[in-house]
Formats: C-alpha cells, structure tokens, sequence
C-alpha cells in the first residue's frame, strides 16, 4: 500500500499551475482537494484500476434485483422489430 500524499489548493491556485498539479499526480501519486471560498468541492485523484474477482463480479450480479416481466416483453418486443442482418459477404 502507498501513502497517498493529500493537499489543499485553491481552485485558483489549481488553475494557475494546473500542468504541476497533474504532474504531481501523476508522478508523485498525490491527492489534490480543491477548495473555493474556503470549502471543498472536488479532488484530482490519480487514477486507480478497478480490480475484484471473478467471484466478485458474480455476486455482485446476483446482488442486483432482477428484471421484472413487463421490462422483459419490451425488450423482446423491440428485438423482434429488429431489421434481419443480411447474409456476410466475407468467405468463411
């Protein structure tokens, strides 16, 4: 685990030297929270990949709430209006 370094700036400051800022970000992994009149309102975090397991995605998916049947016959009702695709022209 990395410590993530978090100052403040202003959101003027942010815009004056906001080529340093992401590359402090960038390069130094820091956190940026920036402030104007005093209060927060965003931060310029670096980007972090979204990882979790197969297993997770698989409860995640059985956590959300299933389709109910009125949704479902729409859905098949819009893809049977569906145009046919035609036949491919490429050889297989």
């Amino acid at each position: 685990n990395q410590i993530i370094m978090k100052s403040e700036i202003s959101a003027t400051d942010a815009a004056r030297r906001f080529s340093e800022v992401v590359n402090r970000v960038r390069y130094r992994n820091e956190t940026f929270v920036v402030k104007r009149g005093g209060v927060p309102v965003c931060e310029i975090v670096p980007v972090r990949t979204a990882s979790f397991t197969g297993r997770e995605f698989v409860e995640l998916l059985r956590s959300l709430p299933h389709p109910d049947k009125k949704y479902l016959d729409t859905v098949e009702k819009h893809v049977r209006r569906q145009p046919k695709a035609e036949k491919s022209k490429w050889p297989r």
